[in-house]
């Protein structure tokens, strides 16, 4: 399985490890297309976002898309 490599993985991977699991919060009003759907666009700090997913997409994940820098200027 590939990996990822790059200086200071080390601390990065204690730091994550020290962030608490986030429960998803469904907001219906922002939703979009069918509620079956399984896609999921999940806005918010990308750490809390990724460890918010773990425990139910571990393993399922096929693509995430994560925007760096403002989306609205």
């Amino acid at each position: 399985m590939p990996s990822l490599h790059w200086t200071g993985k080390d601390k990065a991977v204690v730091a994550a490890r020290e962030v608490p699991y986030r429960l998803l919060v469904a907001e219906p009003s922002l939703g979009y297309g069918d509620p079956d759907n399984e896609n999921l666009l999940i806005q918010g700090d990308s750490l809390d976002a990724l460890k918010s997913l773990l425990p139910v997409y571990a393993g399922r994940v096929k693509c995430i898309f994560r925007l760096i820098g403002k989306l609205h200027q």
